[in-house]
């Protein structure tokens, strides 16, 4: 069936708040080991690299959507670094499976900044203001790529019943995530800091 060739079945975003996690390439590989291998694709966070442009913003009023390509760009800078700590990450500039086959074996990891200049102007594709976090971009990626399931890695964790519109209220998910997540596909929300639970 065609949709058993969808690729990938889960995005995961891997908050940028877990970056200060000595240990957070050897957890993020034995997560992904559980895993079917191929069936991934690894969003990162924003931050520091993207609080870094909030406070250029703040002190220069550089305008929300230039200060926004700018924090896109700075989450280049994170997959790379996401990439580096998993042995064969490679690092892919859109969610369409363009070479399944020189991925096989190896971890996608998506750049936001060449993502979003592709689907820039597309049918509801992301503003450019701080309301959006990659949050939003990794449920707008799960969406175009057809994925099954969104994965949420924070370091945080998510009250047992509570809707994603209160935990936008409660800055647990960004402001536009609703809108762009909806109610298309499965979304699972795990304090990456707590697994494996002891």
């Amino acid at each position: 069936m065609e949709s058993e060739k969808r690729w990938p079945k889960a995005v995961v975003k891997v908050g940028g708040s877990l970056f200060d996690l000595p240990d957070l390439g050897p957890r993020l590989l034995k997560w992904l080991a559980e895993r079917p291998a191929g069936e991934v694709l690894l969003v990162p966070g924003g931050g520091p690299a993207a609080d870094v442009v909030r406070e250029y913003d703040r002190v220069h009023a550089l305008g929300e959507e230039h200060a926004h390509w700018l924090a896109l760009s700075a989450l280049t800078l994170n997959a790379q670094f996401l990439a580096s700590l998993l042995p064969g990450a490679v690092v892919v500039p859109h969610v369409q499976p363009f070479a399944t086959d020189r991925l096989q074996g190896k971890i996608p990891v998506l750049d936001p900044y060449a993502f979003a200049r592709a689907d820039e102007g597309q049918p509801e594709s992301l503003p450019h203001c701080w309301t959006i976090t990659s949050d939003s971009l990794a449920a707008r990626a799960a969406r175009i790529a057809g994925a099954r399931e969104l994965i949420l890695l924070k370091s945080v964790s998510l009250p047992a019943g509570m809707d994603w519109t209160e935990a936008a209220k409660r800055g647990l998910v960004d402001a536009y995530f609703t809108h762009v997540a909806g109610s298309f596909l499965p979304i699972r929300f795990i304090n990456f800091r707590h697994w494996p639970a002891m």
